[in-house]
């Protein structure tokens, strides 16, 4: 009998996190969600039972609480075979830069949650050679903004951290996959203007996270591949130029 591949959705409760364990559980995934609202894991699973006919587990995490992370990893008898991390937070800029605890929640929920609990299971995942991570980070950070540049801070201490990730892990069997996917239509996204064209659906960021999962190649993913060209264009910019622009 053939065991079924694992994947723990980290932000099981967000509707990329919802999306993503969705698509797994429909082929056939054992799917674990983890968030720190336990009651809305536990409909979202409902809901994906009824769907797929898989219903996945439901666990307690608080990506906040870094002093818990080792008794959750050691929690799973073996690591899963694809960990995605869908946590964060979008924050609010002007009230981060005026307030160092809005901010520090801002930066810890985004880069040092996320990045301290994906180290530890990924020295699980090397010692035994293989394993996928998929870390979801952001265009925001690319290059500081003055309309989010705490949360594109954070992102890009995210990105950073998946690169160095990768770049440790690639001859030990484990793939880490950093997926970038700019505006996305969730409930964190509610009360913001999208442009139509720059914006994708849970669903759509689900599907590349599978498929690049399946892939097994390592490196960064834009979700929507207009991002590429331009995000290239506004890394590229003079800094003088970059200044007086409105972004």
């Amino acid at each position: 009998m053939t065991t079924a591949s694992s994947v723990l959705i980290i932000g099981g409760a967000s509707d990329i996190g919802r999306a993503t364990a969705l698509i797994y559980a429909g082929h056939g995934w054992k799917v674990t969600l983890a968030g720190r609202n336990l009651a809305e894991c536990g409909r979202i699973a409902d809901d994906i039972a009824v769907r797929s006919g898989q219903r996945p587990d439901v666990v307690e995490l608080d990506v906040l609480r870094t002093d818990r992370f080792t008794a959750f990893v050691e929690a799973f008898p073996e690591a899963p075979d694809t960990i995605v991390c869908a946590a964060g937070l979008l924050g609010d800029q002007a009230r981060d830069q005026c307030d160092p605890n809005r901010a520090a929640v801002t930066l810890r929920s985004n880069f040092e949650g996320p990045a301290l609990l994906l180290g530890a299971f990924a020295s699980a995942m090397a010692a035994r050679g293989h394993g996928v991570i998929v870390g979801i980070s952001s265009v925001a950070g690319e290059r500081g903004r003055a309309s989010n540049y705490v949360y594109g801070a954070a992102k890009a201490g995210f990105s950073a951290f998946l690169s160095g990730l990768r770049h440790s892990l690639v001859r030990q069997g484990v793939c880490v996959i950093t997926v970038k996917p700019g505006f996305v239509r969730t409930k964190m996204t509610a009360q913001m203007t999208l442009p139509r064209g720059l914006t994708a659906e849970p669903a759509e960021v689900a599907r590349a996270i599978f498929k690049a999962d399946q892939a097994k190649r390592p490196g960064s993913l834009y979700v929507r591949p207009v991002w590429r060209p331009i995000m290239t264009i506004i890394r590229m910019l003079p800094e003088p130029v970059f200044l007086r622009m409105r972004l």
